[in-house]
Formats: C-alpha cells, structure tokens, sequence
C-alpha cells in the first residue's frame, strides 16, 4: 500500500481540487512520466533549454490557468490558488528544479502587474499568459545583489511623460525568453523612495541585451542590458514608495513556493535511496538491518513529514491573511528557511546511507543533492530570513490575540489579498494566535511533551535572559535564538496540520524526538556564542532534553519506511 503521506505518481488523485485543476496536475505528472527518465536527467545533464516542457504549459494552458487572477480572468477556472500552486510546485520539484524555476519566476514576474492599477499591462500580461509565454523578475543587479535601495536602472525623463531606460540586471531568470520582464529601476529626475519606478519590458525589443546566462544550467539565470529602452505610460506598473512595497510583496508571494519545490526534491529522492539501500546486500545482510541507517532513514522520512505538514497548514494562513490576520508574514519565511534546510538534511540524512550511489549519472539523487542546495538561498538568505523570523518572537511567544479558527482552504477561490498586501512594514505590530493549544492537544504524546518543556523553556528566556541592547547588534547571537524560536514555530503549525488530518501519533512522536535534538543542539550552539552571558549559557545547558525513547514506536515508523522500497520508480 502506498504511503499516502508521499506524492507518488502511481497513485496521484489529487481529488480535494476541482475538476479542471485535477486534470491539469495529473496531465503534468503524466507528461513527466511519459518523457521517462532518461530523457529526464539527460535533459538536466547537456542542460537543455525547457522548450518542450513550456510548450506542453502552453498547450495545456497550464501557467495561465494557476497564475491569472479572477480579476483578470479570460474564464472560470483561471485564479489565483496557492493550495493548488503548492500542489504544483511540488510536482515541478520531484521531477526537476529547473522546470519549476521557470514557473517560479513567471510567478515573481507577475508579481508586481498583478498588483498595479495599470490596466493596460495587467490585459497584456493575461493575454501573453493564454499564449503560453513565461515571466521574468528584473529586481537584483550584479553589483547590489537585492538592494534595492541602491539600484543603477536608471530612467530618464523623455519629455513626453515617459522615460529612457538605461541599466543591467542580475540574476534574472527566463530573462532569455520572458514576454514581460518586472523591472525595478529610479528615476534620475527625483532622489529617494520617490524617484523609485517598477515597469514592464519585453526581452524581444531591440533595445533590450541578453548578455549571458550567469549559471551552467537548464535554468536561464540571465544577465541582462537595458539600453535607452523606451518606458511610456502603458509599461509603467509602480512608482514611488508603492514601487518598493511592490518588490517586498512580490517575494512575500514568491518566497512560498521554495518550501514544496524542496519537498518534492526530497520525496523522489527517497524512493530511489530507500529502494536502493534496502535491496543492497553488505556483509551478508541488507544495508536496512544496520541500526544506524534505520536511524537516519527514519530521521528523513519523519522530517519529510514535518516539512509536508507544515507547509500544508501555512497554506492556510497565507489564503486567509487579511489587513487584520498578517500571520503569514511569519509563516512565509518560516517555510522559506525553516523547510527548505530541513530539505537539505533530508537529503543529507540518506546520502550518508547510499553514499557513492547518490553521485551516479543514472540517478534522479544525483541532482536532487546539488538542487537541494539551492533552495534555502533564494529569495533571500537563510540568515536573512531567521532575522525577519526573529522580529516577531515576542509576540508570538509571550503576547497572543485571539482570532477565529483558521480553516484547511483546499476550497477554489482566488487569493485577492496577496496582491493588495499594501505598505510592506509594521512587522513588530503583528500578533498571533496563542501557540499552546496545538501543544495541549497531543500533551500526552511523549515527546511532544518533552518538546514542550523546551518550549516553554524559551518563553523564561525571552522574558529573564533576552539579548540586550550590545547583543542585539551581534547578528550571531541572535541567529542561534532565531533557531530556537523556528523550532517552536515549525511545531505549532506541524501540530495544527497533524490535528486536521488524524496523522498517526507513532510518525509525530517519532518526528518530535527528531525536534527535541534539534532544540538540545541550538541551545549549546547558543551556549557557545562568544557574547552569550552568564545567565543565557546557564539557560541553554537547562533546556537540553533527552527525546524519549520507544523501540517499539520506532519499529512501528520503520515499518512505514521500509516499505518505500519498490514503491515508485520512474520509467525508463
């Protein structure tokens, strides 16, 4: 029997959706599996551009039916889904990081249309989208990276109410290709937050110069050159302070599909490892009769899990955010940086298991372990993320409001407030639901409760032992909290999750084990910080737990894992 917890392609009925969205995602998971293998990872290895696949999108209407909004729908199954986007980032990712790269930067691309009042380029953008075309986000620049603040497009007033494009930008993916590319640039005209200017260009215009792709990759990470590129009224998106609240959101929207592309990385590569390790006979006996490849196999297959759970719960925050509910400005990064490195550690974990299989040509792993990699350093940092993790900690600890319940949203609407987020600041203000119910309700499984003990534990730190003024400007020290603090979040929502689906208490005491280690091991991180205190390296040794150990829960989630193997190989 499958493991329904898994995305498997054998037995895929994303049935939860409506009719329309099923077919497409089957029909995607079909096209995969009909190309095979092979042509798969020969496609990644001579890094050949995605035509086929944009062309079976385009056929399909595939990026224009999850990616138009109702607003500028041209019919009724087009919105604006993030449970069924999730859905297809995960898809993108178990078969290959760089046919989901192209769809996340589409995805970035319209992020800023979307949210302009320019009617005229919210039409073109529909209109490209119905022919099949991808989207391209100009934001970074060789010399700034992502600072924004300090962009060199610079434009020009022309006299006539539009602008000269002058300028380059980094990092720009299907900049080879993209029918419309978001460009953030500032006028020359007007200093400051003002002067700054988001609008539309088009990689075919004589004016634009695809200077190389910057990676050896299928992706196309373009450098490209705006030379004296004609901007009039139509192409202009944003401007002023709305320009850079358009950049922010757009990532806010972007930054949520790293966390399901990671997870379907992982859940490929799991099939093939554990396949492989349990049909490998060493000294007389299959490589899964060794206690510590049981240990590390099951460690993956649990953290798989909490990445799974608490990215499902996350969608729903995100879909029922509002001016009121900013939650999921916490949630974001939260999938962004905490799911995305437990991504690498899954594939860490069995690595170490398959060890010299995992480099193999032939092998879907051999890509999953560089692609991994990937992930928790787009879309800002890790280190970045965990700083704008940390900005909501005390009141997510110490200082909950009360809200409605929020909902599983598997229902078809169109989520309208992601383009309507508004001014991207106020992060201090933004408060959460109170944390300890979720910990309450599975009080009686073992190592939750151990874990909530930790948590708790952190709760007296914030309060008796939280970095002062100096350590508030000692970026490490906090990073180590920022950690701590991620644990408890990525707890709750996996908790949540877990209450909603009836999940198997054997799999979430097994997975909460994996957490209270997890805590242990930041807190003497912590401990070993060359500013902490006195009274902070007594706390961190106080909250090392020992998770609580069961041979027979563990068997019990062995079991699950072990019976992966054979469970799905693509063909040939």
């Amino acid at each position: 029997m499958a493991d329904s917890l898994l995305f498997n392609p054998r037995t895929y009925d994303p049935a939860q959706f409506d009719p329309e969205t099923r077919r497409l995602l089957r029909a995607t998971v079909d096209w995969f599996e009909d190309r095979g293998k092979r042509r798969l990872i020969e496609d990644y290895r001579t890094r050949a551009w995605l035509a086929d696949f944009l062309a079976f999108a385009a056929k399909e209407g595939l990026f224009a039916t999850f990616l138009t909004p109702a607003s500028a729908a041209g019919d009724k199954d087009q919105r604006w889904d993030t449970a069924r986007i999730a859905a297809l980032n995960e898809i993108f990712g178990f078969y290959g990081l760089d046919y989901w790269y192209a769809w996340q930067v589409t995805i970035l691309g319209l992020g800023p249309v979307w949210q302009s009042d320019n009617t005229a380029a919210r039409t073109r953008a529909a209109e490209l989208l119905s022919q099949g075309e991808v989207f391209a986000f100009g934001l970074s620049e060789k010399t700034h990276g992502a600072d924004i603040y300090s962009t060199d497009m610079l434009l020009t007033p022309d006299g006539n109410g539009g602008f000269s494009a002058t300028g380059s930008k980094y990092y720009i993916g299907n900049g080879n290709a993209a029918g419309l590319v978001s460009v953030f640039g500032r006028r020359t005209d007007i200093e400051g937050p003002d002067g700054y200017v988001f609008f539309a260009a088009d990689s075919r215009h004589s004016a634009y110069h695809l200077v190389k792709n910057v990676v050896d990759s299928s992706k196309y990470v373009s450098e490209f050159r705006l030379e004296n590129y004609p901007v009039g009224p139509d192409d202009v998106l944003h401007t002023g302070r709305a320009a850079f609240d358009a950049a922010l959101n757009t990532v806010n929207v972007g930054k949520f599909n790293l966390c399901t592309a990671s997870i379907g990385i992982c859940e490929h590569a799991m099939y093939e490892a554990i396949t492989h390790a349990h049909n490998r006979i060493l000294y007389g006996r299959p490589v899964t009769a060794f206690p510590h490849v049981r240990r590390e196999l099951a460690d993956a297959y649990v953290r798989l899990v909490g990445m799974k759970l608490f990215s499902d719960r996350a969608v729903d925050y995100f879909r029922s955010a509002s001016p009121d509910d900013r939650r999921y400005l916490l949630f974001n990064p939260m999938t962004k940086m905490k799911v995305t490195t437990e991504g690498e550690k899954v594939i860490d974990l069995m690595w170490d298991v398959i060890a010299a299989k995992g480099f193999e040509k032939d092998t879907y792993f051999a890509q999953a372990a560089v692609e991994i990699r990937g992930l928790p350093k787009l879309e800002g940092t890790v280190h970045v993320n965990l700083a704008l993790i940390l900005k909501f900690m005390r009141n997510h600890l110490l200082n909950p409001a009360e809200f409605a319940p929020v909902p599983t949203r598997l229902d078809a609407a169109d989520d309208t407030f992601l383009f309507e987020q508004g001014p991207a600041r106020g992060l201090g203000s933004v408060r959460f639901h109170d944390w300890r119910p979720a910990y309450d309700a599975y009080a009686a499984v073992p190592n939750v409760a151990r874990f909530r003990e930790q948590a708790d534990a952190l709760c007296e730190f914030v309060t008796t032992a939280a970095p002062d003024e100096k350590q508030s400007r000692d970026l490490d020290l906090l990073l180590a909290v920022g950690q701590l603090f991620a644990l408890v979040v990525h707890g709750q929502l996996i908790l949540e999750q877990a209450r909603l689906t009836d999940l198997d208490e054997d799999v979430l005491d097994e997975l909460f084990s994996v957490l209270v280690r997890d805590f242990s091991a930041y807190a003497i991180e912590l401990h070993g910080k060359d500013s902490a205190t006195e009274a902070q390296q007594n706390w961190a040794l106080g909250a090392v737990r020992r998770p609580v150990v069961d041979e027979a829960r563990s068997g019990r989630v062995w079991e699950r894992v072990e019976a992966l193997s054979g469970a799905y190989e693509m063909a040939p």
